[in-house]
């Protein structure tokens, strides 16, 4: 069996507009989802007040401890039947996979951001939240003119290296037929008996556009030094 280049060439393209865009969407707004409510995650577990800070650490440690893909599919079947619930309805909410997908990433990923933010909190000097006492800020707002900003730019490469991951996770809502960048490829393989030669190219993309981004991270890095 001979590897056939001209099914990729014919069909790259296709595959990279419909599929990659829908991977990158996905994966730019899990990100901007997750690291929002990871960040507000993150302040819980560090509040004084107990019952709080328990309560977010037991939804972080249940995240982590389950498999992506059992929460993707439990967030598929769920989320119908949760709308439906919250706005009364009689009947299950089409919410469609793309929602599901978005609401599964972001909440998962909240846990992992949510560690990282957690970690770059913790390293601002508390000399500076004492200063910012001292100025007569409240907590919220040394938290987010002093704390954050300072936190935010230590964890950055962390921060990217976890959305590389998450980028790479993506491609499990293919289990969804979701027409995300792997699905897009699956059609196109099944269709032409091309399995070998589009996943093929799959991996390959995966692993330029991963390798891009890590380059980027270290350079960040260095930048920081």
């Amino acid at each position: 069996m001979e590897f056939d280049f001209d099914v990729i060439r014919r069909s790259w393209a296709d595959v990279l507009l419909t599929g990659m865009t829908f991977t990158l969407r996905l994966t730019v707004l899990a990100m901007a989802g997750g690291v929002v409510l990871g960040t507000l995650l993150a302040l819980a577990r560090l509040s004084g007040f107990r019952p709080l800070a328990l309560l977010a650490a037991g939804y972080v440690n249940l995240i982590r401890a389950v498999p992506l893909v059992l929460v993707i599919f439990w967030f598929y079947f769920l989320v119908p039947y949760l709308a439906a619930w919250v706005i009364g309805a009689d009947e299950p909410v089409r919410v469609g996979a793309f929602w599901s997908a978005l609401i599964t990433f972001t909440l998962f990923q909240a846990a992992y951001y949510c560690e990282i933010m957690r970690g770059g909190i913790g390293a601002i000097s508390r000399g500076q939240v004492h200063a910012a006492q001292a100025l007569g800020m409240r907590y919220w707002q040394c938290m987010g003119y002093v704390v954050l900003p300072q936190a935010l730019r230590n964890m950055l490469p962390v921060l990217l290296t976890q959305t590389i991951v998450l980028f790479q996770d993506v491609s499990l809502v293919y289990v969804l037929s979701v027409p995300d960048f792997v699905g897009a490829a699956a059609r196109v393989a099944q269709r032409d008996g091309r399995l070998v030669e589009m996943y093929s190219f799959v991996a390959v993309v995966y692993f330029v556009m991963c390798c891009a981004l890590s380059a980027l991270v270290r350079r960040l890095q260095r930048a920081r030094r």
